[in-house]
């Protein structure tokens, strides 16, 4: 039954992932290119901030949430990995980034804002948040059921 529940946090540790490099970057492309154009589109930039609120809805969610540990420390080590590369190879990591014209728009979007998050910090700030999870131990237990510790069986005839 353990496995299942970190199987699971594996699972939403990807979809955490995801959102946070994917959804988080172009959010951040979509607000930092909307600030830059000299006549701002109000619509684009709702649905960016709307996009980073869910985001931040989903990673509150996973950390303070009964999940598995696993689902914290996979996102965790995905952004603290990728800024240890670019504190120690800035091209390396920035070569990571798809920015070939034969690649999505969007994702392409999405590889603009998260080098923006990987230069500025943000990725090692969110990083180590997400970190903190897992070096609690009562997250890697189980959750008791409290009904099955005050539950006693009293004899026939007795009063309580």
């Amino acid at each position: 039954m353990r496995t299942l529940r970190h199987l699971a946090g594996f699972l939403i540790g990807l979809v955490v992932t995801a959102a946070v490099l994917g959804g988080g970057g172009w959010a951040v492309q979509q607000v930092v290119g909307n600030a830059e154009a000299s006549t701002p589109d109000n619509q684009k930039m709702w649905i960016a901030l709307g996009a980073m609120a869910a985001i931040g809805l989903v990673v509150g969610l996973v950390v303070a949430g009964r999940v598995s540990p696993v689902a914290t420390f996979v996102p965790s080590m995905v952004l603290l990995a990728w800024t240890v590369v670019y504190a120690l190879d800035v091209n390396r990591a920035i070569s990571l980034i798809p920015s070939e014209p034969s690649v999505n728009q969007i994702i392409r979007d999405a590889g603009f804002g998260a080098k923006t998050l990987l230069t500025t910090g943000v990725y090692a700030l969110l990083g180590v948040a997400l970190f903190i999870p897992v070096l609690m131990p009562s997250r890697w237990s189980r959750p008791h059921d409290e009904l099955d510790e005050d539950y006693e069986t009293t004899p026939e005839g007795s009063y309580y």
